[in-house]
């Protein structure tokens, strides 16, 4: 499905014939963002007929009641229709509410981050061969490394007081933020709105490279609409500064 789904990204971007459209919503849609997640629906239908699906663009088809595809076709779609290399296909299985299988394809950076639960977590770069991710052991958020997408959503005074806490802060945005916890290579990120395609194909690949990701009460992140990774040392401090 990620190879797919790369094969339509990548001819499109930065095509000059690529069509945007702005949804009700006032976020934008391409014509990649749309084909990428039918042919995603397409392949499910043949290979997994029975199980629901559940995508940005095209909402619900309810089938299975135990197993449920997740599809985000192009996460940042802003940054893919200006050009810009960090956006990727998210896909996540959920089997019985619970994220179990994730997905996450940038081949615009020839990155590819993947986990299943008990299998661990994996990313590849390139034609290199496939590395286990682990989190970092940074146990002080004063020492930590901090991202996020941007100021919209959070609550008054909560984004200045992690910036003011932590000890580097970068806006990677995106999914990027939360594969670079599952790296090692930053300690927490956090973002205050989102959807369940923007999380699910995450939240294993944090969980199985030994974080946490959970909502920011420390609830079920798909069921409240935000999403806080950590290293899982750091999680019980980050959580304080966010309320």
């Amino acid at each position: 499905m990620a190879d797919a789904a790369d094969a339509i990204t990548m001819d499109r971007f930065e095509s000059t014939s690529l069509l945007v459209e702005t949804k009700p919503d006032f976020t934008p849609v391409t014509d990649a963002d749309r084909s990428t997640e039918q042919t995603l629906r397409t392949l499910l239908a043949e290979h997994r007929p029975h199980d629901a699906i559940l995508g940005e663009e095209f909402g619900s088809s309810a089938s299975s009641q135990s197993r449920e595809w997740i599809l985000d076709p192009i996460d940042g779609t802003k940054n893919y229709l200006r050009g810009v290399p960090v956006w990727a296909t998210l896909i996540a299985l959920n089997i019985d509410g619970i994220p179990s299988v994730g997905v996450v394809s940038a081949p615009a950076l020839e990155r590819r981050w993947w986990a299943a639960t008990g299998s661990g977590a994996w990313r590849s770069v390139g034609t290199q061969k496939p590395v286990p991710l682990r989190v970092s052991q940074i146990d002080s958020v004063q020492a930590a490394s901090f991202s996020f997408s941007d100021s919209v959503g959070w609550a008054e005074d909560t984004l200045e007081r992690v910036l003011r806490s932590t000890a580097r802060q970068r806006a990677y945005g995106d999914f990027w933020s939360h594969m670079l916890v599952a790296e090692g290579a930053i300690d927490l990120a956090a973002e205050p709105e989102l959807g369940k395609w923007d999380m699910a194909a995450l939240i294993p690949i944090v969980r199985e490279a030994g974080g946490q990701a959970t909502a920011f009460d420390g609830g079920d992140a798909l069921l409240v609409g935000s999403l806080m990774s950590t290293n899982g040392l750091l999680h019980a401090e980050v959580m304080e500064l966010l309320h």
